[in-house]
């Protein structure tokens, strides 16, 4: 996947700014795909260039003219294409965890510290996306189909949060009763 992906998924059902998809991408997509405003903005004007996004200049009063963009057809058939082909499992890349291997070297006390740090933040970002479930997704079954897609999105999300959080709360209990030294 790539971050061209992760824009066009943003913007096809609604179009935006640059600015208002910066927001919407960190508020969404952005929680499986980090990218940077300006990582966003290079983007923009490359889909652009191959066709895949048109820009509407939009004047404002008092204010500089936006871009306001939206995916053309030949966007969402590149879209679409991607989508069927086959995806493989991401490879696991996670600092804590080499961390965690590697932990012997320092004082026990320190790497549970950093435990517990992670654990605060999974906590946060759980809490995030239960708001996001509450608001949103209260009568998954109601929801048109675009909109269920986004629900098992969210669900997987919480499924992830949840497991790091167990795995975190494990493996510091786990730390904190043994008895070897460090």
């Amino acid at each position: 996947m790539t971050i061209a992906h992760a824009i066009l998924a943003a913007l096809v059902d609604s179009a935006c700014s640059g600015y208002d998809l910066s927001k919407k991408f960190a508020g969404s997509v952005g929680f499986f795909w980090h990218a940077t405003q300006q990582q966003i903005y290079r983007e923009l004007s490359k889909l652009e260039e191959q066709g895949y996004i048109i820009a509407e200049i939009v004047r404002q009063e008092g204010r500089p003219d936006k871009k306001v963009f939206s995916v053309t057809e030949t966007g969402k058939d590149y879209l679409r294409k991607w989508i069927l082909e086959p995806s493989e499992v991401s490879p696991m890349k996670d600092e804590l965890l080499v961390k965690l291997f590697a932990a012997s070297v320092v004082p026990k006390n320190k790497i549970i510290k950093e435990l517990e740090n992670h654990r605060a933040q999974h906590k946060d970002i759980l809490k995030t996306y239960l708001a996001i479930e509450g608001k949103y997704f209260v009568d998954p079954q109601s929801l048109s189909l675009a909109e269920k897609y986004r629900y098992l999105t969210l669900q997987q999300g919480i499924r992830y949060e949840t497991e790091w959080l167990k795995w975190c709360e494990d493996t510091i209990k786990f730390l904190r009763e043994d008895n070897s030294e460090a």
